[in-house]
């Protein structure tokens, strides 16, 4: 069974990286319409872009998308995404999934997932997503977010550090032990919108800036994170430029393909 669900993907126009990415061409459209029509794929009963540029509007509209303008000056994705929650007065119980506007090819089995996950532990006031990694590289590298979670399935901590950390072999200098199970963090957040309303007036904490890790704030709060696992890491968002170039020829082979007899 599908949880009934709304999907806001947060489309900031500004980028350092890759400025304007929302508009950047991939495939023929713009890449946060492509975004919109994965999530469209993923059951979804409201989809809304939310931004900060009125082009990102208009290109919306004209593919039949629905779209509304934001405040510029939110400082994180969540920010925003409470913003849109409260214009159209969500209950408290509505499940929101925040998509990246820079994930053309999130899967939609993965939004699915993190809706359902909320929707089956009323106790969590969010969802979020992750899958196993097994290499010693990974599991050091400061750039790949891992967690680990209690005996339920809920979030105990998300860290860029190694956890949980392998104190005898990482002592003796050895590769990551292949019977401990690491978990890396997927970037997918399914929300109650009583919790996103309540987010802007939560203090951050100081392992969310020390860490700069937003959900910490949650969690150093007192709310539940509930977590699905994923068998293998969803496709890469888009960054930078070989990024970009990267899904564009994803989706070149995908329009090839199916143009075969």
């Amino acid at each position: 069974m599908i949880p009934y669900f709304k999907v806001v993907i947060p489309a900031r126009f500004a980028s350092t990286r890759l400025p304007g990415k929302p508009l950047l061409d991939i495939g023929g459209k713009p890449m946060v319409i492509r975004v919109a029509e994965q999530a469209a794929l993923s059951g979804a009963q409201q989809i809304i872009i939310a931004t900060d540029h009125p082009p990102i509007v208009s290109v919306a509209q004209e593919h039949g998308f629905q779209a509304c303008m934001t405040r510029a000056d939110h400082n994180s994705g969540t920010d925003r995404i409470a913003e849109v929650s409260i214009q159209q007065g969500w209950t408290d119980d509505t499940i929101v999934v925040n998509v990246q506007g820079d994930e053309p090819l999130i899967p939609p089995d993965l939004i699915r997932a993190v809706a359902r996950h909320l929707h089956e532990h009323g106790d969590c006031s969010i969802a979020t997503a992750c899958h196993p990694i097994h290499d010693d590289a990974s599991m050091r590298n400061p750039n790949i977010v891992k967690t680990v979670l209690d005996k339920l399935g809920n979030a105990l901590y998300f860290s860029r550090a190694p956890i949980p950390w392998p104190r005898d072999a990482y002592a003796q200098n050895q590769p990551l032990p292949q019977n401990i199970d690491v978990l890396r963090h997927i970037g997918i957040y399914a929300y109650r919108a009583g919790f996103l309303r309540a987010y802007g007036e939560l203090a951050p904490s100081m392992l969310e800036q020390v860490e700069s890790l937003e959900q910490l704030r949650a969690l150093y709060h007192g709310y539940k994170i509930g977590v699905t696992i994923a068998q293998e890491a969803p496709p890469s968002g888009v960054d930078t430029e070989p990024d970009l170039q990267v899904a564009r020829r994803i989706f070149e082979i995908h329009h090839n393909l199916r143009s075969e007899p």
